[in-house]
């Protein structure tokens, strides 16, 4: 068996959130959709409903194998160390990665809000870390890079929390803040939320809110236009999916955007981002 055969089929429509949209110039799209088949193989290995855990593992050591040129078996990871090479942007990225990636087979519970964060630093903030460096950008935004990516991956939990349960018994809420609620993990199978796991998601619905103010700043450090207007319509995405998670229950129905809804809401985004630009520029031209 090799990872491949484990791949689900899914693709970048299948996302959440823009995978290298339009909004990033050409010239960068290569690299990012290079990287995000990797960490789509990955997570897909990791997240096979059938396979056992020590033939996870295996195979996310074969695409590791691959990236960092120890072997040749998997093609993805082969095009993204060559991808990288070109752009002199080294592994550590999607070596985070695949960290997070073997922790989804061996760890499935989350004791505090500090383990999840731990936990996003891996499966999230490379992806950030990534675009940035494809960009050229520095290190100086990528705490509120982080925050973002956070924020995401904690969204992406919520909305999925029954589904990872049953199809997978891997559980991403607090195991603190189910007992701060009085919730059972057990709850995540019942068709409904009961009031107590309701007031879970939406006490992390909160915190996500947080997460999202720290990354409000992002778009304007980054010197790239077209990237800071993706991330600008990342970020307007995620203010109004974690809004509807404070007030919803993802378990009586989807939480998402419809495409319409998406495109509508990231326009927003990117407008709102091109208007404080215009703005920042106005103020420094004014004060020099």
């Amino acid at each position: 068996m090799t990872a491949a055969d484990l791949a689900s089929g899914k693709g970048r429509a299948d996302e959440n959130f823009p995978v290298a949209s339009h909004l990033i110039a050409p010239r960068h799209r290569a690299p990012i959709m290079a990287f995000y088949r990797v960490a789509r193989l990955a997570d897909d290995v990791a997240d096979h409903p059938t396979a056992a855990p020590k033939e996870k593992l295996a195979r996310l050591s074969e695409i590791e194998a691959s990236l960092t040129g120890a072997s040749d078996t998997v093609p993805q990871a082969v095009a993204l160390r060559r991808a990288l090479a070109e752009r002199h942007i080294g592994w550590e990225h999607m070596l985070d990665l695949l960290e997070a990636f073997r922790r989804d087979v061996t760890k499935l519970r989350y004791e505090s809000w500090d383990q999840l964060m731990d936990y996003c630093r891996y499966s999230a903030a490379p992806v950030g870390r990534f675009m940035l460096d494809v960009h050229g950008e520095g290190r100086a935004a990528w705490p509120a890079s982080d925050a973002l990516c956070a924020a995401l991956q904690v969204i992406n939990h919520l909305q999925d929390c029954a589904k990872d349960y049953r199809a997978l018994n891997r559980v991403y809420l607090p195991r603190e803040t189910l007992d701060q609620f009085g919730a059972r993990i057990e709850m995540l199978a019942e068709p409904r939320g009961a009031p107590q796991l309701v007031a879970v998601i939406h006490e992390l619905a909160s915190r996500t809110q947080r997460l999202l103010a720290l990354s409000r700043p992002f778009a304007g450090q980054v010197r790239d236009l077209r990237l800071a207007l993706e991330i600008g319509a990342i970020q307007r995405l995620a203010e109004g999916l974690t809004r509807r998670l404070a007030s919803a229950d993802p378990l009586a129905g989807g939480v998402h955007h419809t495409r319409l809804e998406a495109v509508a809401i990231g326009l927003i985004g990117v407008g709102r981002t091109f208007g404080e630009r215009i703005g920042a520029r106005q103020s420094r031209s004014a004060g020099s």
